[in-house]
């Protein structure tokens, strides 16, 4: 295993010698590190870090079983009564759904607390006979898509340059034939697609519920339709992804509030409603979540990656080191801090308390580290404004 130094700018700007850490939770467990796709917009395979070519393809049982372990310790350590396993890759089910049943086998059998487990897939590998044994065993599935239809997955090819659509739709109907064991779809956002056509499209594949994604960009590397500026610089206008997501939010909110979920609108919607958050992309909750890669390595969450080489690492791994080295670490603690965290632009934003200062990882600039808003400050404004005008009328509609 090769560890990077890790820069200490990214955080020197942040006190954590008052931090209390909160456990994790969450554990996302690498079961392959390649995929059979090459997405072109992949923060992970064509991002700046390409460490995933130095760690092993697929996770030893010697690894699923010390990570067990370490966390069956944390959860002793804290006392905690459930945790949350999402088996993920590069792809999953590469080899098919042996590994995954393996690593969730390996921690209920280790962990003395209720385990929920997921697995998070393409979709391509999902054959009937993988969704009946995931299911047996109480394995969730997620999808990754971006949208229901050909058109919108153009990008999701496989090293041959063909399209993953057929295969990964085919899941989809499996998957809701299925209804306990479907998890939901990720779906990251692709301006060129129209807001309302990528919403029904995917609701035909009836998802429990939709978590849309803004595309993973930094003030060094802005996402498509937003112009390269300097850092922190508020923009009022042009707010695509916040014009599309308040499209998409007048949909769902008229027409299919009751029956799907949308995880970032319900969040917005909750913390309005002055509820805490319990996702990274809005509010101030301390995150809960950390990564063990096929190597054992412990680190912080993958979307890092997409800031710069070796931006995730800690270097911590189970076999040397507890979960709680891992709390004490200033990536994870930074974001942990709430408001102590925040820039100076967001403590004083009249919505900077529902959006939370946007995903850690957008607020990253070169040589400055992470106390900035994000990127897509004016976008997340744009969408809370919006929802909390859509909830102030229907207040005022119900008395």
């Amino acid at each position: 295993m090769t560890i990077h130094p890790h820069p200490p700018w990214p955080y020197a700007l942040l006190d954590t010698t008052a931090h209390r850490p909160v456990p994790f939770r969450q554990f996302v467990l690498k079961v392959h590190g390649r995929c059979n796709l090459d997405c072109t917009y992949c923060y992970l395979y064509q991002g700046p870090d390409h460490g995933w070519r130095e760690r092993p393809a697929r996770t030893s049982e010697r690894t699923m079983r010390r990570t067990a372990d370490r966390i069956a310790e944390h959860v002793r350590t804290h006392g905690l009564d459930a945790v949350r396993i999402e088996l993920h890759g590069g792809e999953p089910l590469l080899t098919g759904p042996d590994p995954v049943l393996a690593y969730a086998a390996a921690v209920r059998e280790a962990v003395d607390c209720e385990v929920t487990a997921t697995v998070q897939t393409n979709g391509t590998r999902l054959t009937a006979a993988a969704l009946d044994r995931l299911a047996a065993a109480g394995v969730r599935v997620g999808l990754s898509l971006d949208g229901g239809r050909a058109a919108h997955n153009a990008r999701r090819v496989d090293h041959a340059g063909r399209p993953a659509w057929p295969a990964a739709r085919a899941a989809a109907q499996r998957l809701a034939a299925h209804p306990r064991s479907y998890a939901g779809i990720l779906c990251t956002i692709d301006l060129a697609a129209d807001p309302l056509d990528v919403y029904r499209s995917l609701l035909a594949l009836r998802p429990p519920g939709v978590d849309f994604l803004l595309p993973h960009a930094n003030w060094d590397r802005p996402p498509p339709g937003i112009r390269r500026q300097p850092p922190g610089r508020h923009r009022p206008a042009p707010t695509p992804y916040g014009d599309w997501l308040a499209a998409v939010f007048d949909a769902w909110w008229d027409e299919g509030r009751l029956s799907t979920r949308i995880r970032l609108f319900q969040e917005i919607a909750g913390l309005l409603l002055g509820a805490p958050s319990r996702a990274e992309a809005v509010g101030l909750s301390p995150m809960a979540a950390v990564v063990v890669e096929t190597d054992g390595a412990i680190e912080q969450v993958d979307s890092l990656r997409s800031a710069y080489e070796g931006a995730s690492e800690t270097g911590l791994d189970v076999f040397r080191h507890p979960f709680d080295r891992a709390l004490r670490h200033p990536g994870v603690a930074a974001r942990q801090l709430g408001e102590r965290a925040l820039a100076e632009e967001c403590l004083g934003c009249p919505v900077g308390k529902v959006c939370g200062g946007g995903n850690y990882v957008h607020r990253y600039a070169p040589g400055t580290g992470f106390r900035h808003p994000s990127v897509y400050c004016a976008d997340l404004e744009r969408l809370v404004r919006h929802i909390a005008h859509r909830l102030e009328r229907t207040s005022r509609a119900a008395r």
